[in-house]
């Protein structure tokens, strides 16, 4: 899904305020912190609470080997000043159709409320658009989680309704609501604005 050029651990993509790059090791103890808020871990499906070390090291492992493979990519949020402190984490997977990727993230809660996750998201779909032939991308979100949909909104992703996907963290079955965010559509948005990325 992902060309040659992610599946090196040198690259990363930058935003006005961040580098997002491959997870490593030592940023476990900062994820076990983090994924590990319960206000953090049960807005998601696959992140399981409690967290532990293990399960972040667990985690990044499993990252870094789709990262490799190509079949998917998932990035850490860090600060330009702390490259070494990530302080979230954006993905992008295979879905059930092909041509689609499945986008999720998550963002510390210190860092909630700054636009910080609205910021890598345009900059890593505006990659995903980039790099690869895929015409579109899904994104699901709690009916209740109103900041992840905003996000969505502010980057065109437009309603699909509510359905049901499998959250083996929180114990079976959830009720999302799922966006789509097509090529044509996300080339309007960003228009001009489109953010840049590198790869070093």
């Amino acid at each position: 899904m992902f060309p040659e050029i992610t599946h090196d651990d040198i690259f990363r993509l930058e935003t006005e305020r961040m580098w997002l790059r491959w997870p490593r090791l030592a940023d476990a103890e900062a994820f076990t912190r983090l994924a590990g808020d319960p206000e953090v871990a049960v807005r998601t499906a696959n992140i399981p609470h409690p967290y532990n070390l293990r399960d972040a090291e667990q985690f990044i492992r499993r990252a870094r080997a789709e990262n490799e493979s190509g079949q998917g990519l998932v990035l850490a949020l860090t600060a330009k000043a702390t490259p070494n402190e990530p302080i979230g984490v954006i993905g992008a997977h295979g879905s059930d159709f092909r041509g689609t990727a499945l986008l999720g993230y998550w963002l510390g809660r210190p860092f909630w409320g700054q636009g910080l996750m609205t910021e890598a998201a345009r900059g890593f779909v505006d990659l995903i658009f980039g790099v690869t032939s895929l015409g579109e991308i899904v994104c699901d979100a709690l009916p209740d989680n109103l900041a992840s949909r905003r996000v969505q909104e502010k980057l065109g992703f437009a309603s699909l309704g509510a359905i049901d996907i499998e959250a083996p963290a929180r114990g079976g079955r959830m009720r999302v609501e799922r966006t789509r965010l097509s090529r044509g559509a996300a080339h309007t948005a960003f228009g001009a604005k489109r953010p840049k990325f590198t790869s070093t």
